[in-house]
């Protein structure tokens, strides 16, 4: 069973999987299915986290919306995620930054990283 399990998820595993990581500014480009169209939303944000492994992996963008905070968490591997953009790296010691969920405005900022 474990085998038949493996197989399945190795075929849905993205060959070209998006490079990006906790702190990370993105633009996620999905596809939106309305009706009998389907269009292509970007939510931008600041990726909170990245959890799970293998095929499960997924990734949690947070934004400000009309002052309000809102959060979409996307597997990696899913069909319906066309790409993932980064506007700019972040410099953080954290692998999970849900602190940034009490913040608002200058102190919801992330440093830029510098190479």
């Amino acid at each position: 069973m474990n085998d038949i399990i493996k197989n399945i998820e190795a075929e849905q595993i993205k060959e070209n999987a998006p490079e990006f990581s906790v702190g990370d500014t993105v633009k996620v480009y999905a596809k939106i299915k309305e009706g009998n169209r389907e269009r292509i939303q970007v939510f931008e944000g600041t990726v909170l986290k990245r959890q799970g492994g293998g095929v499960r992996e997924t990734f949690t963008v947070r934004k400000n919306s009309n002052g309000v905070g809102v959060e979409k968490t996307w597997p990696i591997h899913s069909p319906h995620v066309e790409r993932v953009e980064v506007v700019r790296r972040g410099k953080v010691r954290r692998a999970k930054l849900n602190y940034l969920r009490g913040r608002v405005g200058k102190r919801a900022k992330v440093k830029e990283l510098v190479k």
